[in-house]
């Protein structure tokens, strides 16, 4: 009785394996094995590139920061002095910048992504406020850091200025650490919020369901089942948000003062390693003048290393738990 429905069955499967192995071949997926040994080597040879890219930058920093290092050694970290005219340098001021906007910022930042992150992850996954909302977040990731700055030098300063001087905060110009703060956050939203939304939008539909059956709240659905199973992917989208906080240079070199002076508070001007160098790149007329600057850049690089070696292990412990 089951012997011709076993026959139909065995010539389905055969018919099937037969049209999967026409369909490799046609499409061209099953290739000899010099052609796959080529692919492999190819990209081998481009992560390879990579490396020998970041070692080459490392590198020439380096060699080209080498006159400054032997003059000032490990001084020229902690020095707070900074005279082109007697030759003296020292970066303290700039790596205290860099480190104060880039870490405030990220603080500033957070709350307002993680919150657009979670509206267009999980509230307007679709429609036309989705489209909307996620159209202005590409647009302001594609705005120039110029047009920040602009914006912020004639509206973000003259209001921080305003309360500089309600506050008998002086010197009131306005231009200061606590704008260029401002500014960064803006500038990073759109980074942290659109990598955190993709990572959301991936948690598996059955552990919402399971928590849904459960009796659970859309928004202790939130709190207790997606935040912690993404909270790795988002830990990396604000870590990617923060390392365009420390790289950025214009914007911030246009309302944070670009003083040389180590700054006592949030309102006083400053100076981040990326603004010394655009500020002052071009006017190294002397020898140790553009070595130092060159030491300042192989700094931020070498903090940049630090920083994302940092949220690496946060990542991985996050993962872990």
């Amino acid at each position: 009785m089951l012997e011709p429905v076993l026959d139909i069955g065995a010539q389905a499967l055969k018919k099937r394996k037969g049209s999967a192995v026409a369909f490799i071949k046609k499409t061209g997926f099953h290739k000899p094995e010099t052609q796959r040994g080529i692919f492999h080597k190819v990209l081998v040879a481009c992560a390879a590139f990579l490396v020998l890219l970041l070692i080459g930058v490392f590198i020439t920093l380096v060699d080209k920061s080498m006159l400054s290092i032997k003059t000032f050694g490990l001084s020229f970290i902690s020095d707070e002095t900074w005279n082109p005219v007697t030759g003296i340098f020292g970066g303290f001021p700039y790596i205290i910048g860099t480190v104060s906007t880039s870490v405030l910022a990220l603080a500033v930042s957070f709350p307002f992504g993680m919150s657009l992150a979670i509206l267009l992850g999980e509230y307007y996954r679709f429609g036309w406020i989705s489209g909307i909302l996620k159209n202005l977040l590409e647009l302001l990731a594609g705005i120039p850091s110029v047009i920040y700055g602009f914006t912020a030098l004639y509206f973000i300063v003259p209001i921080v200025r305003n309360f500089e001087i309600a506050s008998n905060i002086q010197p009131a110009f306005g231009v200061s650490i606590i704008a260029a703060t401002i500014v960064l956050s803006i500038m990073i939203i759109p980074y942290s919020a659109s990598v955190a939304r993709e990572i959301i939008q991936l948690v598996p539909l059955n552990l919402k369901e399971a928590a849904y059956a459960m009796g659970a709240t859309r928004f202790e659905v939130v709190r207790k089942v997606i935040i912690p199973y993404a909270r790795s992917g988002i830990a990396a989208g604000f870590l990617l948000s923060f390392g365009r906080a420390v790289g950025e240079t214009m914007a911030v070199t246009m309302v944070i003062g670009n003083s040389n002076k180590l700054a006592k508070s949030l309102f006083d001007p400053s100076n981040t390693m990326a603004s010394i160098i655009a500020n002052e790149f071009t006017e190294a007329t002397t020898k140790i003048y553009l070595s130092s600057l060159i030491e300042i850049a192989l700094m931020l690089f070498v903090v940049t290393v630090l920083f994302d070696i940092l949220g690496r292990y946060i990542i991985k412990k996050m993962t872990m738990q």
